[in-house]
């Protein structure tokens, strides 16, 4: 294993590294890198990419295109409208009333959706956005319904016509205990997800992923890779709330530790062009819950390099995933807003949840932040008699 120091938006030097090294397979983690075409130049130079091309990632680098695409493809969605004019926009907003969803259309590390409960919070959402505190990806903005429900995240592996899901898991995008205050790139995770049985997969199938990936094609942007479907089960039936055209984090901690099958053979099929493998992917019978740690002041400013201590023996079951960490003088310090990820993996819901929680608690920096509740929901529906 081998750490190389090569920014991730550096996609020229990437593919010739990997070129260079006549790399079997590269996965590609980020959604940035995809969306500025690393899979495209890495393909080109001889190197098999899982993750989609630039053209089919735009499914998540622009929700103004994703919402085009549901929209030619009859997808449930939330109804939407997509503004550059901040005047046009907030009109709409007072037309429409609140609660309202505000979002930047463009990459915007998974902070750039805003559920606004009044119209005066949409509004300054607009102003934040379009005034340039998101860069980019602020010059367009989607405003859209604010849809009832629970939320879902099932990835599906997939060549471009045929596909399979991955074990559904459920995460926390809101920083604060049950799901209040502003949204992060994720607090916590837990798989699987009591409600989410094979008649709503093949639902999912049927009504989202399927014409989706139907209308990619038609496009000339067929997505082979991983498609993240970000849900919100409604009273009405699924309906999405967003595309990723990767892994999610943190989900991804809590689904693959539990996986039993190979996803070497599918995601290399899929890297070198060839079909999906026709096998269902197996996963164990228990259940993994993942609790983020994180900065002191994330989704907003942070300070970092507060030296972090992790305890050598940990409740047994348990991986810590790194993120925001560095090495200095032979120990760890902070670098970034999302730290560490514990991940417990146990027989029962029940036990991971108290697993992770109690990792998190033994993981020790200055300003440290977590979530004591991650899987509230799930643990109240196996209370409920």
């Amino acid at each position: 294993c081998e750490a190389v120091d090569i920014p991730p938006g550096d996609i020229v030097a990437l593919a010739g590294w990997a070129a260079g090294r006549r790399v079997d397979l590269a996965v590609i983690g980020p959604e940035a890198p995809l969306a500025s075409g690393l899979a495209d130049r890495l393909t080109r130079s001889g190197v098999p990419a899982f993750g989609p091309t630039a053209q089919a990632a735009r499914i998540e680098a622009s929700k103004a295109f994703a919402k085009e695409v549901m929209a030619d493809a009859g997808v449930p969605t939330a109804a939407s409208n997509t503004f550059s004019d901040a005047l046009e926009t907030k009109a709409y907003i007072a037309q429409q009333g609140a609660p309202i969803v505000v979002k930047a259309s463009g990459l915007a590390a998974g902070k750039g959706a805003i559920v606004c409960a009044t119209v005066e919070e949409a509004y300054n959402a607009v102003d934040a956005m379009m005034g340039g505190d998101f860069g980019e990806a602020g010059r367009l903005v989607v405003v859209e319904e604010f849809m009832e429900g629970e939320e879902l995240s099932v990835f599906y592996l997939t060549d471009g016509e045929r596909f399979v899901p991955l074990l559904p898991s459920q995460d926390h995008k809101r920083i604060g205990q049950g799901d209040t205050g502003p949204n992060t790139g994720g607090m916590g995770a837990y798989a699987p997800v009591g409600f989410a049985d094979q008649a709503l997969l093949d639902e999912v199938g049927r009504t989202i992923v399927g014409p989706t990936l139907v209308r990619l094609a038609e496009l000339e942007s067929p997505f082979r890779g991983l498609l993240y479907a970000g849900l919100m089960i409604t009273g009405d039936g699924p309906r999405v709330v967003e595309f990723n055209c990767r892994f999610g984090d943190p989900e991804t901690q809590a689904v693959l530790p539990l996986m039993e099958s190979s996803l070497l053979d599918p995601m290399m099929a899929i890297a070198e062009g060839a079909a999906l493998p026709a096998q269902t992917p197996a996963f164990s019978p228990g259940a993994a819950v993942t609790t983020v740690v994180a900065s002191e002041g994330y989704p907003g400013p942070y300070d970092k390099g507060h030296p972090i201590h992790i305890p050598d023996s940990l409740p047994s079951g348990i991986t810590v995933f790194h993120a925001g960490t560095r090495a200095v003088d032979g120990g760890l310090v902070t670098s970034g807003g999302r730290v560490l990820a514990v991940t417990a993996v146990a027989d029962s819901f029940d036990e991971a949840r108290t697993s992770s929680r109690r990792g998190a608690e033994a993981i020790e920096f200055s300003g440290r932040q977590f979530r004591e509740d991650i899987g509230w929901r799930e643990a109240e529906r196996l209370a409920r008699p």
